[in-house]
């Protein structure tokens, strides 16, 4: 199935959004993060503080989703385009495994951001969520079942080993911001591969992708 090109206003929506977490990225590397508000990130893309509230709910959401960005459909889209005859859980975690790793100087740039406030790693963390939903989506495709929860289910559980693999991945070092806050400072420190994270927080899931596809089999 072919998808159609967005429209002129999804367009002027998208060159919003990318304008915003451009701006957002420039200036907490140019000021720290803790030295960016939401009116400066909205007048550095030229939008009113109204219109950057209708896409981000704050300056960390704004900054992390340089990294994140699309990461949903991706996600989705690297499964979908793995070959039919390639097991479930493998597609999965493999297009996964992917999308978390294969970044570009941009998004490494947002990462070194990332490990330095324990607010900005939360809301990476926190944005492993949207995952779910086109997860679901394109399991219940290759399943050939899209009435039954199954596909849910194992999206949501997918969403819950990844943020779990994150978080093992970004563990805080205290509250190492002059505030004492551990929601505004404290360092975030990469521990061990992430690739090796991601694979042993899902490969619990397996035999349950393995059965799902067993019951749809013909």
């Amino acid at each position: 199935m072919t998808t159609p090109p967005p429209g002129l206003r999804e367009r002027k929506k998208q060159a919003t959004r990318e304008a915003l977490r451009e701006a957002a990225l420039r200036l907490a590397m140019e000021r720290g993060p803790d030295q960016v508000r939401v009116e400066d990130i909205a007048e550095a893309a030229g939008v009113s503080p109204r219109t950057y509230n209708n896409y981000f709910a704050s300056r960390e959401q704004a900054i992390v989703s340089v990294v994140t960005a699309d990461r949903e459909a991706r996600t989705a889209a690297a499964v979908a385009a793995r070959p039919a005859g390639v097991r479930l859980a493998d597609a999965v975690t493999e297009a996964l495994v992917e999308q978390y790793t294969n970044i570009g100087e941009r998004e490494h740039q947002a990462l070194l951001l990332i490990t330095t406030r324990t607010a900005l790693r939360d809301a990476f963390l926190d944005s492993v969520a949207g995952i779910e939903s086109p997860l679901a989506a394109v399991i219940a495709e290759r399943l050939g079942d899209v009435e039954a929860p199954t596909a849910r289910v194992l999206a949501a559980s997918v969403a819950a080993a990844v943020r779990i693999a994150l978080e093992g991945w970004l563990q805080p070092t205290g509250n190492a911001g002059a505030g004492g806050s551990s929601g505004v400072g404290g360092l975030v420190v990469p521990s061990g591969s992430l690739p090796g994270r991601l694979r042993a927080a899902l490969a619990p899931l397996a035999p349950a992708f393995d059965a799902a596809e067993r019951r749809t089999q013909p």
